[in-house]
């Protein structure tokens, strides 16, 4: 996740600095806390948000025991870890659905947030995380295929679409969609209403009749992230219209400053509930404060890549593979290629290493050398060959090669290159026979240079 990027560099950076004090006084945390305000506003985070969050944190360091497991820099750093989590909401505050069906969630924002994608991904997360039957209607009449693109979408997630046209007025189109909804049996009634490109009083005054008419039990406030503090002013105006009961945060994954998400809260009194994280139908995560912070902190975010483990990597093939390796079988290229897509599943090896600790530079380092590239010119070259050459590559000849480099779009030297970390990889996997998991990860330890890093010449350059 790009978001936070240059946040995490700035604060690892300042954080430095206070390691190694005998005790936390305002004197040896000042110069850090002027580095924190500083990279707090760099990344747009709102003016009273910073100032509020500075003076805690002095107030709690200064003269704070240092727990005799901590070191003065740690127990720093827990404290602003802790003012992160109180200043982004402490928890995750999921969805009310608790309301005679079908619970009504209201969306609101400007155009071009990413309104009508999140209710795809909303209806999606729904459907299969908390297992409801969704329901979605536009009532945005005044943008040509919105109607349109919302049935697409809805199509692409198993939702039930209700129809409505751009002669019909939104409180007409919003009644007959609960009606619907009751006859159907539908547990949740996602309405996305009409955007606009400012805040104006027609559209305020429409949106305040559905709300009326509709009585949501969540009303949700969709922004773009890269807006920085303009998305946090509209979310302010729109929460003195509006009930709102939370945020969602769209494009968070093209945004490395971070500020809104930092400002929301504080602003608007309202949580971020969820964080819009790419374009995909699946790319919605429940917003974690407290692994956001550990994050910004560079501390990784282990519990949401063993969530996305359990919920991405197919089991049954991880199983088979686990198996492959304990009984010392050949690994061949058939398992590259399954490898490589169960990374793709995880978001590739940046979304990995983003989420370990001490590990957010290497994923800034993976993505300047294009790894999703590599990783899918592998994928291709592995594509182009026989089922007999994947599972016996000594039979790669001169004339197989120059076929498969044909065929995959890819030169000679990429397909050498991707050769021989296979049989690198080989000779670990053979490491491991029967070792089990324990010497697995240390022999992953054992590949790796001192202090972590990318195996002995790093990951084929193709």
């Amino acid at each position: 996740m790009a978001m936070f990027e240059n946040l995490s560099d700035r604060l690892s950076q300042s954080l430095k600095k206070i390691s190694g004090k005998a005790s936390l006084s305002e004197n040896n945390i000042q110069d850090t806390l002027r580095d924190v305000r500083k990279a707090l506003l760099e990344a747009d985070v709102a003016l009273p948000v910073v100032k509020d969050f500075v003076e805690l944190v002095k107030k709690r360091a200064v003269g704070a025991e240092v727990s005799s497991s901590l070191n003065p820099g740690q127990q720093f750093l827990k404290i602003v870890q802790t003012e992160l989590e109180s200043v982004m909401g402490e928890k995750n505050e999921s969805l009310n659905l608790n309301a005679q069906p079908p619970a009504i969630i209201l969306m609101a924002g400007l155009q071009g947030a990413g309104k009508t994608t999140s209710v795809a991904k909303l209806s999606r997360f729904l459907s299969e995380r908390e297992k409801k039957k969704v329901m979605v209607v536009s009532a945005d009449v005044y943008r040509p295929a919105a109607i349109e693109q919302l049935k697409t979408l809805a199509s692409e997630v198993g939702a039930e679409f209700f129809s409505s046209s751009e002669d019909q007025r939104p409180i007409d189109i919003v009644n007959q969609a609960i009606k619907a909804a009751k006859t159907k049996f539908i547990d949740v009634l996602i309405v996305d209403t009409a955007g606009r490109l400012a805040i104006d009083v027609e559209m305020m005054d429409e949106i305040k009749e559905i709300h009326h008419v509709s009585k949501p039990v969540e009303t949700l406030f969709v922004i773009d992230a890269m807006m920085g503090q303009d998305a946090v002013n509209t979310a302010k105006a729109f929460n003195e219209a509006l009930p709102l009961t939370g945020v969602i945060l769209t494009k968070v994954d093209g945004d490395a400053r971070g500020g809104a998400a930092l400002s929301v809260r504080h602003v608007t009194g309202k949580p971020i509930k969820f964080l819009g994280v790419g374009e995909k139908t699946d790319a919605l995560e429940p917003f974690h404060p407290e692994r956001i912070a550990s994050r910004i902190l560079g501390m990784g975010d282990v519990l949401s890549l063993i969530e996305d483990v359990e919920r991405k990597v197919d089991k049954k093939k991880a199983e088979k593979f686990a198996k492959k390796v304990a009984k010392g079988k050949r690994f061949d290229l058939e398992d590259l290629r399954e490898q490589l897509q169960q990374m793709k599943q995880l978001g590739g090896m940046e979304g990995l290493m983003d989420k370990l600790p001490g590990m957010g530079n290497m994923a800034q380092m993976t993505q300047q050398k294009d790894m999703a590239g590599q990783f899918g010119k592998m994928e291709y070259i592995i594509d182009s060959m026989t089922p007999k050459e994947r599972s016996n590559p000594d039979i790669l000849n001169g004339s197989r090669k120059r076929r498969i480099t044909q065929g995959s779009g890819t030169t000679i030297q990429d397909l050498n290159r991707l050769l021989k970390q296979h049989k690198q990889m080989g000779k670990m996997m053979k490491k491991m026979k029967g070792k089990g998991m324990q010497n697995m990860m240390r022999g992953l330890g054992g590949g790796m240079p001192p202090g972590g890093g990318l195996p002995p010449g790093g990951f084929p350059k193709l």
